[in-house]
Formats: C-alpha cells, sequence, structure tokens
C-alpha cells in the first residue's frame, strides 16, 4: 500500500519539484555546453530521438549531441569511437549530456530514476521478465547506472532493472541518487569493455 502511495503519487511529485529546481540551478551550465556545442559541433547542439516510456508509450528523449554525423565513403555513420568528439567525451565523462533530461521528467515522459530508456528495436526481444521494465517510467539514472552502468552485460543490466521495479521505495532512490553523484565524480562505467558507448542488444 505504501509502495504504492509512494509509485503513483509521492514519487512523480518528488521527480518534477526535484527537476524543476535541478535545471533552475544547472541553468548557467545548460547554456554554457549550448554555447560550446554551438561553436564546436558544428551548431548541433541537441539529440532526440524516440524511445518507449511507461507502457511501452513512446516519448522524445532529449540529450546534449555528443557526436558529429561524419560518415563514411558509402554514406554510413561512422562507428560511435569515431564519432564522438573531444567536446562529446568531457560532456559525456561529467554526465552533462544528461541534463536536458530533466525536461522529460518535467513533462512526466521520464523520472529521475528508472530503468533507462532504451531503442524502441529492442521491444520485440524482451522476455516476459525482462518487459518488467517498463511497468515505471523510465530514468535519468537507475539501479543498473550506479552498478556498473555501460560496464555490466546486457543480462545483468536488465536483472538490476527488474528488481528495481520490483522494490522501488523512496530510500532506494535517495540511495541511487546519491551513488549518481559519486559515480559521476568517479567518472565510472561510462563505456562498455569494448565499446565507446554500449553494444546493441541482441535478446
Amino acid at each position: 500500500m505504501l509502495t504504492n502511495i509512494y509509485k503513483f503519487f509521492f514519487k512523480p511529485l518528488f521527480d518534477i519539484t526535484v527537476s524543476l529546481i535541478s535545471f533552475i540551478i544547472l541553468l548557467p551550465i545548460f547554456l554554457l555546453v549550448i554555447i560550446l556545442l554551438l561553436i564546436f559541433n558544428d551548431g548541433n547542439v541537441f539529440f532526440f530521438q524516440a524511445r518507449p516510456g511507461r507502457h511501452c508509450r513512446i516519448f522524445k528523449i532529449i540529450k546534449f549531441k555528443t557526436m558529429n554525423d561524419r560518415r563514411d565513403s558509402a554514406g554510413e555513420l561512422l562507428s560511435d569511437a569515431e564519432r564522438l568528439t573531444g567536446l562529446g567525451k568531457f560532456i559525456r565523462k561529467t554526465s552533462l549530456d544528461e541534463i536536458p533530461q530533466l525536461l522529460n521528467v518535467i513533462k512526466g515522459d521520464m523520472s529521475l530514476v528508472g530503468p533507462r530508456p532504451l531503442l524502441i528495436e529492442y521491444l520485440p526481444l524482451y522476455n516476459i521478465v525482462q518487459q518488467k521494465r517498463h511497468e515505471v517510467r523510465p530514468g535519468i539514472t537507475g539501479w543498473a547506472q550506479v552498478n556498473g552502468r555501460n560496464a555490466i552485460s546486457w543480462k545483468q543490466k536488465f536483472e538490476y532493472d527488474v528488481w528495481y521495479v520490483t522494490n522501488i521505495s523512496f530510500l532506494l532512490d535517495i540511495k541511487i541518487l546519491f551513488l549518481t553523484v559519486k559515480k559521476i565524480f568517479k567518472s565510472e562505467g561510462i563505456s562498455s569493455s569494448t565499446s565507446a558507448t554500449m553494444e546493441k542488444f541482441a535478446g
């Protein structure tokens, strides 16, 4: 009963309140990153992509654009590692690319804490247990993020996501937010062992 009160009433209120305050505080940094990307990223500032949210409802996630759009001779995009700019690496390392997602939280598409919103193309690949990650709003950070982020396997990532959905609570969310700040300062788990970001999920 108390879990449901938190999940459906207090958590959304907490998300919007904290996100509004955080966005106001971070506004100078937000504007500075925009200016830097306008100068050093060929004017490309934001990255928009359709992602599945709660109950698989599709929304547009907003992030700072950390990669350029360079292509090979065949017109195909180069690898993530080749397109990740120097400025982009710094923005990702400090997690500044996540700041615009506070707007997603304010809009109600996301939560501060929850399973990360993944690609739409992965939806048909989930098994019944993995699909439980969509019972809550996706988060800017989550239990999988503070337990390895992109450095853990997809199997581990989904296990952490489902565990969070089953054990969601206010104290757990506070713990995850605290651990997230700690991870940002340590710059841990940003890349997998074989990729600049994370290998694609194959089911």
